[in-house]
């Protein structure tokens, strides 16, 4: 049920009919604009990250962290100053912060942030070992994947570790533009 209720509202987005950006996170809320599912998504892709090796001496990466979804627990778990994350929405890493992270871990963890609709790792402090792209490629075109592998190659030392989330299936059925959801 709750992945038809996600589709029909991505589906309305995408027409049109529920406005991008702060507009559909005040209409939506900031659990379902970035897709649901929230305890269970935001779980899944920290405990996958740990199982790759992840130390909470590592710094760590959330390209398009939204709201903050898995960063809560990435930045419970990781050592002061060692989550990153870059998202294009600065009102999703508010609220973010403000209703699912708190000011006291906000404050005792000191993760960093980049606002950026065009993949400006280089404006971190450090750079990461690690790093996921959940839900993001989803909405992007070719072009901007490949854009945002490219910046990120260039930015993060060898040996660094990235996931992403994808569908599988011809490139043709991409959108020419990217969109947020």
């Amino acid at each position: 049920m709750m992945k038809k209720v996600i589709t029909f509202i991505r589906q309305r987005i995408i027409a049109g009919k529920i406005p991008e950006g702060e507009s559909g996170i005040r209409l939506l809320g900031h659990r379902r604009y970035v897709g649901g599912q929230w305890d269970k998504i935001g779980k899944m892709q920290f405990d996958f990250i740990v199982t790759r090796g992840m130390k909470t001496t590592d710094c760590f990466l959330d390209v398009a962290c939204g709201a903050l979804r898995g960063g809560v627990h990435y930045i419970n778990y990781l050592e002061k100053g060692n989550y990153l994350g870059i998202d294009k929405e600065q009102s999703l890493i508010d609220v973010g912060i403000e209703k699912e992270l708190g000011k006291e871990l906000y404050d005792a963890k000191a993760p960093e942030f980049v606002l950026s609709d065009s993949f400006e790792f280089e404006k971190f402090s450090k750079k990461p070992q690690y790093a996921i792209a959940l839900s993001l490629f989803t909405h992007l075109n070719p072009d901007d994947i490949q854009f945002c592998l490219r910046t990120l190659g260039a930015f993060v030392e060898p040996g660094h570790q990235f996931y992403a989330t994808f569908f599988e299936g011809k490139s043709g059925t991409n959108r020419d533009a990217s969109h947020s959801l």
